[in-house]
């Protein structure tokens, strides 16, 4: 009689009581996504050097608000000292409006080596985007910011003051998927002020390995038209990294 009862009461119920989880359910888009690669480099035998890169992404986008995060840090040695030491953090937040959107941003490196010891940048401006396609992405953004400065220690100088200023921020950021598993960006950001002005480009190509794994080449090119006695006006960092995506 109880099997009977659960019989007929199972045939009364909903086609959609019978799976609590359809064959074809897909997880809701999330909000967040990060990106996490790195590389390394170790040489052994004639010649005794290690370096190391990493790259970490946070992003939190929302129908209003667009918060991004990005850590780097750069780490090279041979057997006897550190040739190369530099972490940078670049914090950006954007408040989406009809015709593009209202960002403030923050830019800071620590640079061992650099001509340039401690870098740091405050900006605001207006972004949009100039294109919005499917496979081409393009945003431009303009503002105001600040600017501070610390040069390396040198011989002629040994105690360095710092240098301060405002500056204007202009920037470019390209994406181009070139099929579903490869794409290309292209970052150009060049930031004038009345003492000094700098260029930097910073592009990269990715290659998806498989799932949510990427091979992943990037190179960076800063230039600084002013800069302490002995240094180079242009830094170049190329990369080779494995890449993993999750959201």
């Amino acid at each position: 009689m109880l099997r009977a009862s659960f019989f007929f009461a199972s045939l009364c119920l909903p086609h959609s009581a019978w799976a609590l989880v359809p064959p074809d359910y897909q997880e809701p888009p999330s909000d967040f996504s990060a990106e996490i690669e790195a590389g390394l480099q170790i040489n052994t035998g004639n010649t005794e050097s290690s370096s190391f890169n990493g790259r970490t992404k946070l992003l939190y986008d929302t129908d209003n608000f667009r918060q991004e995060g990005v850590f780097k840090a750069y780490f090279a040695s041979d057997s006897e000292k550190t040739t190369s030491e530099k972490y940078d953090v670049q914090l950006q937040s954007n408040y989406k409006i009809y015709s593009g959107y209202i960002f403030a941003r923050g830019d800071f490196t620590e640079d061992r080596f650099g001509s340039y010891t401690r870098i740091s940048t405050i900006s605001t401006g207006y972004g949009f985007d100039a294109i919005s396609g499917d496979s081409t992405k393009l945003s431009l953004e303009v503002g105001p910011g600040y600017r501070y400065n610390l040069p390396q220690v040198s011989e002629s100088i040994p105690d360095p003051k710092a240098e301060r200023e405002v500056i204007l921020r202009t920037a470019a950021k390209f994406e181009q998927k070139i099929h579903e598993y490869t794409s290309f960006n292209a970052d150009l950001t060049a930031e004038t002020g009345e003492d000094n002005s700098t260029v930097t480009l910073d592009m990269s190509y990715k290659n998806t390995l498989f799932q949510d794994w990427a091979f992943k080449v990037g190179m960076n090119i800063k230039y600084t038209e002013v800069v302490p006695e002995d240094s180079k006006q242009t830094d170049t960092i190329t990369t080779f990294n494995l890449l993993y995506t999750f959201k």
